[in-house]
């Protein structure tokens, strides 16, 4: 199917903001050829606490989160919860179904983690027809997915061979690196998580984790302000990720 042959989704051609053009996904992809998939998006406002898609669900859309901040969570069957990630501007969410050749069942839910929290998406037919007539651009894509799968792998090793205080030290490095600012003090990272959520994503109780970071706050290593964090002595976090 040629993308002219396609009904694109009237959303204005937006300038180099767009999410799209910053997506890891499409990092290597020149401008004049992820343009071509501009007018084929479709956007989307959410609330905190929304749903962007939800696990099980069978849709094969790939999204794109233009602004705000969103988690991807798991579910057991007896409501136990999982935080897997955070994501921000740029990133792509739900492409597992979209290349997966079965489709397949969505294997988490994206939840907006804030207000007015905005997503971007293609549909499945039409990504596909992009790339029947740019196929160089899929290399490209297997290569950001190729890292992906390293960082999925990297997380596993972590909860088998590293004890939670490293898992919590690389935690907050990460966060840090991705969501922190330099302040006179140190770096300011405004992670916005309950404490819960924090131990959900480093994969232990909330009380380990709460130990953990009274232990690295003792030690001068960070300070802690509602749901922020001042980072003191990244090296040290660092150290203790390596152990």
């Amino acid at each position: 199917m040629a993308m002219n042959a396609l009904k694109p989704n009237a959303i204005p051609d937006e300038d180099d903001d767009n999410a799209l053009l910053h997506a890891a996904l499409f990092k290597q992809v020149p401008p004049d050829q992820s343009r071509e998939l501009l007018s084929h998006l479709r956007r989307r406002t959410c609330l905190k606490g929304e749903c962007i898609f939800r696990e099980g669900d069978t849709d094969q859309r790939m999204y794109l989160l233009e602004r705000g901040r969103v988690k991807l969570i798991r579910q057991s069957s007896d409501n136990r919860v999982q935080l897997l990630s955070i994501h921000a501007h740029g990133d792509v969410l739900g492409e597992i179904p979209v290349f997966d050749p079965s489709g397949g069942p969505r294997t988490a839910s994206a939840v907006a983690m804030s207000n007015a929290t905005q997503v971007v998406w293609l549909e499945h037919d039409v990504l596909f027809a992009w790339l029947n007539e740019h196929p160089r651009v899929a290399i490209d894509m297997l290569q950001v997915l190729a890292n992906r799968m390293r960082a999925n792998n990297e997380r596993i090793s972590d909860l088998v061979f590293m004890d939670v205080p490293g898992r919590l030290a690389k935690t907050l490095i990460n966060l840090g690196e991705r969501f922190g600012r330099p302040v006179e003090e140190g770096i300011l990272v405004p992670h916005d998580l309950t404490q819960e959520e924090m131990a959900q994503l480093v994969g232990s109780s909330r009380e380990t984790v709460n130990k953990a970071l009274m232990d690295f706050a003792s030690r001068g290593w960070i300070a802690r302000e509602g749901r922020s964090i001042i980072i003191y002595q990244p090296g040290m976090l660092i150290r203790r990720a390596r152990r």
